[in-house]
């Protein structure tokens, strides 16, 4: 499954140039022509990675930058500003305000693409390896949380339901894997009930716990019980 990634700029010409060049290099491109249509969008699929111009209309790249770290969601999604400043000043803010890197136009693609993978590849790092079996490698951390998640099932029906804080919107996909999630099951065993892969599985969850803000499957499910996600 390629990467996902978000690319904001308010440069149509330069935008689909290097969406164009990204698609060529494997990655799926999702493009915005402002902050506002980007924040749109990443609500609505949460993209693996985030290039952003600085200088747009309205929501600059800072502005949109703080809005993603402020959520919990999106607090640990990789960021590249992508802009023409190129003054030391302007890099720190961006440091400081919690991008992952910046690149300053005029740019090598190549360069692009390598910041891209880096980063992409750093955040799978801190992501458990699975086994050869396809389960975490810590079993007696995941029997606990399976056990928790089926505790949390035998109080389902006194668990108080309210509106998610924020607008949650899953693939049927997701959905499908929430479901198993929330019925305490293992990533081999949905991977063997929706016959897809446990890597894929895992790609699955990894989204949901970045569009729910959560950091565990129990937090999950709790978090799904809580405002009837899980169906």
């Amino acid at each position: 499954m390629a990467a996902q990634l978000l690319l904001v700029d308010d440069e149509p010409g330069l935008r689909e140039a290097v969406k164009d060049y990204l698609q060529e290099s494997g990655f799926s491109v999702q493009v915005a022509s402002n902050a506002r249509e980007g924040w749109e969008l990443v609500q609505q699929n949460t993209p693996d990675l985030v290039i952003s111009d600085i200088m747009m209309p309205q929501v600059d790249g800072y502005q949109f930058l703080k809005q993603l770290r402020d959520d919990p969601r999106f607090r640990s999604l990789p960021v590249i500003f992508l802009t023409a400043k190129g003054m030391t000043t302007d890099r720190i803010q961006g440091y400081q305000a919690g991008v992952d890197a910046y690149i300053p136009k005029p740019f090598d693609p190549d360069e692009l693409v390598a910041v891209v993978e880096n980063l992409l590849e750093r955040r799978a790092a801190r992501t458990p390896a699975p086994t050869q079996e396809g389960e975490a490698p810590d079993i007696t951390e995941l029997a606990n949380q399976i056990a928790q998640i089926k505790a949390l099932l035998t109080q389902k029906n006194a668990i108080n339901q309210s509106p998610a804080p924020f607008a949650i919107d899953l693939t049927p996909r997701e959905q499908s894997v929430l479901n198993l999630v929330a019925e305490g099951l293992m990533n081999k065993e949905i991977a063997r009930r929706l016959e897809t892969s446990v890597r894929n599985v895992e790609k699955y969850v990894s989204r949901l716990f970045s569009k729910t803000g959560t950091n565990s499957r129990t937090e999950l499910v709790r978090f799904a019980l809580e405002h009837g996600l899980a169906k």
